[in-house]
């Protein structure tokens, strides 16, 4: 009889394209990994892995199996979840997010997975929005918050909200900051996000629309640092308008006004079709209920007299 370290072994081995990684996601060794698979062949009567190749190519009857296993696996993920209380699910949580959100509104997502799930392990991944695609795809992590720049099939996409961005600089760098068309930034230092950000790429295709090529750019793939580029006086950046009001206030910045206005950056959560569960459903539903753009490094306040129910704060640390 076939278990269920072995039949992951042979999904990962797929899903992975060899037996070492396939030995690092499940923490294990190479030879326990190909003792898996021996006994599996043996247990069948047949080969699953072609050995002619270098690479791990499954064989007919391999193709079959995994077929199996796919759907053994996902039944037996769905059943412990049916079957387990929300407050003894013990399991990683494997998030990806960009800066913004690690900026925004990350602490209150963490803030409420703790509350309805006190034994998950939460491990945040803060990174640029390709390399978090990637993690994705490579099973790394098990959902990611990133703009909306992606076309994946493999992908399943729940929208969260909406950004808007505007053009900022610091005060008086500009001789007119008002009504200016947008091809007359281009006689400016542009200080843009990179091809590796989800935002650089959306904003990227949206100037090539408008037959837009800046000639002097700066590009970061750090929004921190276009932050300090763009206060510092160093060009002209388009960076969120509503977290950085108090930056705006105390005259640090200046915003832009351009025609046509940057259109809005839609952020959505993001997780593998095949790869669905209760449990990470559940998750994105509570980033759904405190996705919030519009304050920098959120927190719960509790006020006199609201029984714990506190309102929602920004720090500003700029």
């Amino acid at each position: 009889m076939f278990s269920f370290k072995q039949l992951e072994a042979l999904y990962w081995i797929a899903a992975l394209g060899g037996f070492v990684p396939a030995a690092r996601k499940l923490n294990t060794t190479q030879s326990a990994i190909s003792k898996r698979i021996k006994e599996l062949e043996s247990t069948f009567g047949t080969e699953l892995f072609d050995r002619e190749h270098r690479q791990a190519r499954l064989t007919e009857k391999g193709e079959e199996l995994l077929s199996i296993a796919k759907r053994l696996l996902k039944e037996r993920d769905a059943a412990v979840e049916q079957f387990s209380k929300a407050e003894i699910v013990e399991r990683r949580l494997r998030i990806g997010v960009t800066e913004l959100t690690a900026m925004t509104w990350l602490p209150k997502l963490v803030r409420l997975v703790r509350q309805h799930y006190p034994r998950v392990r939460i491990e945040p991944d803060v990174d640029l929005s390709v390399n978090l695609r990637d993690k994705l795809l490579a099973d790394e992590v098990d959902a990611i918050i990133v703009p909306d720049a992606f076309v994946e099939d493999r992908f399943s996409a729940i929208p969260l909200a909406q950004v808007e961005s505007t053009w900022m600089a610091k005060p008086g760098l500009l001789s007119d900051a008002r009504g200016l068309r947008i091809h007359e930034l281009a006689a400016y230092t542009i200080l843009t996000q990179g091809d590796k950000s989800g935002t650089g790429i959306i904003y990227d295709r949206w100037f090539k629309s408008q037959g837009i090529e800046p000639a002097n750019a700066i590009s970061s793939n750090s929004l921190i640092a276009l932050i300090g580029l763009t206060v510092s006086g160093l060009g002209v950046s388009y960076l969120p308008k509503d977290c950085l009001k108090s930056l705006i206030d105390r005259g640090a910045l200046e915003v832009i006004e351009t025609n046509p206005v940057l259109p809005l950056i839609t952020y959505v959560a993001l997780y593998r079709s095949e790869r669905k569960s209760n449990f990470i459903s559940s998750i994105l539903m509570l980033a759904q209920e405190c996705c919030n753009f519009s304050n920098l490094f959120q927190v719960e306040v509790s006020t006199a007299g609201d029984h714990g129910n506190g309102s929602t704060k920004g720090v500003d640390l700029f």
